[in-house]
This record gives structure tokens, C-alpha cells and sequence, in this order.
């Protein structure tokens, strides 16, 4: 099997595995308690806490552990908004539903909400930004890349719209984790979210960078751990396995972004009308999405795995929807193009070997699935 699907989830990484091992046994101990087992689990869920600091560039009182992408991007979006007197948001139409779903939540409790539109590679302009700030914005929710087309938005610049206004920039990082600096004193932002299992780490963690002077509102309340910022006993492993990966996911993009190039060039000669989705530069390193009108994606899908080829047709989050991508249709594809996409995500592991018989397989499932449509 080859697999090109890394967006959706990674394998966890041995490394990852062994480093919280001991936190599974010997070192079981609740971080709260007071005695020397729970003392041993908090040092090392608080290890943890600095090494995922230093790689975000933050103070570890800035990091909170989480059980992933959505939960943090809740608690950024919804946490924020409900900290500030502000009853304004404002979100990017290509978001991960983690953050339109917070938005939608904050509307129904009396907040404006502001949709920013993207052109379409899927990029949100700065200008449209600053126009769409007000007097009462409470927070702003811009992702760091798309997880279906790949597009690395301009974060830094938009940072630089939402400072000169003094309004909160949170960005969903989750895709861009592990391959590009996360610094949050370079991008700018004041809120970041990511998830562990999306770059070796098991699922059900999560980090969620808020800056110190950033005030937001816990979602689960209790017994006040994490700083206050999200109560319940913490899950130390996770925590410890989610900084593992963090530090093992650093590294040279160089070579992942040319056998991307060679793949998507191969796609494109070798599958009649294929159309490459999201900009074609400022993408991830590691992802090539196309459209393929006049075929049924699902069924190009299906093909690819009987042939030993797993990818999607997007954001696993969208799973079981017949509905097309709303990233797609706020780029301007049509509905019915948008819902032949396929995407393929890789990593620094996946070889040119590993592409090119991807990009053979999907002509020939391509010329199958036509061959039984006709």
C-alpha cells in the first residue's frame, strides 16, 4: 500500500512511541497530586510544556495541552471572542469547520461574523482584511495553510493588519506543523493552534498557543488545570509524545517540495483535464490536490485503492458529506468539478518512487472509471 493521506493522519513515529512509554507505566501518576508519583508525571508533562515552548518560540505558561486541532481551535475562536467586550469575528471562507463552526456558534449568540472571501488559489488578500476590521473585532481566525488544497496563507501580513487595529490573530496551523517555522513572534499572531496526530504524534493531542496578555475564556471548567485555561487531569503521554514529535517533524523541506513539483507535472501530462487546486507555489510541502472534471471522484477513489494507492477526496472531517468542498466552491469551482477533487499528502518518507506510481495509477484509474461511465 502506498499512502498519501497524511493530511487526514500520520503513523505515530517509534521515536514518539518510546518517549511516552514511560508515562503509560511506571510514571502513571496524576500531575495535580501532591506526592512524589504525581510529582514525577507533572516534571515530565511540564518537559514537555518547555519543549514544545521552545519550538513555538512562546513561554511554556503560553502552551496549553489540548485533545487536538479542533478543541484548541475552539478555545481560541470562541474563547477569545468570549473574553473580549468586542461581539465581532472575523474568519476566512476556507477554514477548517473547527473555526466556522465556532464562529457559527459565536452568530447565534449574537455575534457578527464576518466571512473574508480567498481568490482563486484560495488566498485571502490583506486589503480585504483591513477593511473588514471594526471598532468591536474580538478576534481574528486565519488558518497557516488549507488541509484540501494545500495554500499557505500570507500570515505574517495579515499580522501585521490585525496589530496596527490591536485585534487578536489566531491561525490554525495544524497542516503546517513539522514543516515550517512555527515561531509566533515571526508569523505575528497572538493565538496558534495544532494537533499531534498530524505529524507522528498519537491522536488526541493538541497544543493551543495564546499569548500571555491575551485574555480568553476557558471552554471546560473544573478543577482550573492548564493554567486555568482548560481543566481535567492531563494526558501526560500524549503531551510528551505530542513534544517528541514536535522535535523529530523539524527539518529540510527542499526535497519533499521538488518530488511534489515532479508529481504534480506528471498528473497533469499523464491525466487528460486534470487541473491542479490551490496555489500553485505557496502550498505544503507535502500535498498536490486536483480536480478532474467529467469523472466521479469517489470512483477515481475507490480505483486507487483497489489498485494499492489510499488517498481522499479532501478534509477527512468531511467525511460521509456528498456536499462539495467549501473550500473548492469559495475558489470559484464550479459544484459539480468540485466534487471530482482528489488529494494526495505525503511525507519527508514517501519516496519518488512512491509518486510515480501514484501518478500512473490515477491515469489508469481515470481511464477506468470513464471506460465504465461511457
Amino acid at each position: 500500500m502506498i499512502y498519501l493521506d497524511e493530511a487526514a493522519t500520520t503513523p505515530v513515529r517509534r521515536e514518539v512511541l518510546e518517549a511516552m512509554w514511560p508515562y503509560l507505566g511506571p510514571e502513571f501518576g496524576n500531575p495535580s497530586s501532591h506526592h512524589e508519583v504525581g510529582e514525577s508525571a507533572r516534571s515530565g508533562l511540564e518537559r514537555a510544556r518547555a519543549d514544545v515552548a521552545d519550538v513555538l518560540g512562546c513561554r511554556p505558561s503560553e502552551v496549553t495541552f489540548t485533545s487536538g486541532g479542533t478543541e484548541s481551535d475552539n478555545t481560541a475562536v470562541k474563547g477569545i471572542a468570549l473574553a473580549s467586550p468586542g461581539r465581532h469575528v472575523v474568519v476566512s471562507a476556507v477554514e477548517h469547520p473547527a473555526v466556522l463552526e465556532s464562529a457559527a456558534w459565536l452568530g447565534r449568540f449574537g455575534y457578527d461574523v464576518t466571512v473574508l472571501p480567498v481568490d482563486h488559489d484560495g488566498l485571502v488578500d490583506p486589503a480585504v482584511l483591513a477593511g473588514a476590521l471594526r471598532d468591536d473585532t474580538a478576534v481574528v481566525s486565519i488558518q497557516h495553510a488549507n488541509n484540501e488544497v494545500g495554500t499557505v496563507q500570507p500570515i505574517a501580513d495579515l499580522a501585521a493588519v490585525t496589530a496596527e487595529r490591536g485585534v487578536p490573530l489566531h491561525t490554525d496551523a495544524v497542516q503546517t506543523a513539522g514543516w515550517f517555522d512555527l515561531s509566533v513572534g515571526g508569523l505575528g499572531v497572538q493565538a496558534m493552534s495544532i494537533s499531534g496526530h498530524k505529524l507522528g504524534a498519537p491522536k488526541g493531542i493538541g497544543v493551543l498557543h495564546v499569548a500571555r496578555r491575551t485574555p480568553v475564556e476557558p471552554l471546560v471548567h473544573g478543577g482550573g488545570q492548564e493554567s486555568g485555561r482548560r481543566s481535567g487531569t492531563e494526558n501526560v503521554a500524549a503531551a510528551v509524545g505530542m513534544a517528541a514529535a514536535l522535535r523529530l517533524a523539524r527539518g529540510p523541506v527542499d526535497d519533499v517540495v521538488a518530488r511534489r513539483d515532479a508529481f504534480v507535472a506528471r498528473v497533469l501530462a499523464g491525466v487528460p483535464g486534470a487541473r491542479l487546486t490551490g496555489h500553485p507555489r505557496d502550498r505544503l510541502p507535502g500535498s498536490a490536490s486536483f480536480v478532474l472534471p467529467g469523472t466521479s471522484g469517489e470512483s477515481v477513489l475507490l480505483e486507487l485503492q483497489a489498485r494499492g494507492v489510499v488517498c481522499s477526496s479532501g478534509s477527512a472531517c468531511a467525511a460521509g458529506s456528498d456536499d462539495p468542498s467549501h473550500v473548492l466552491l469559495a475558489m470559484g469551482v464550479e459544484p459539480e468539478v468540485a466534487q471530482t477533487a482528489v488529494r494526495f499528502t505525503f511525507g519527508r518518507g514517501t519516496t519518488d518512487g512512491d509518486l510515480e506510481v501514484a501518478a500512473t495509477e490515477l491515469a489508469t484509474a481515470v481511464r477506468t472509471v470513464g471506460g465504465l461511465r461511457a
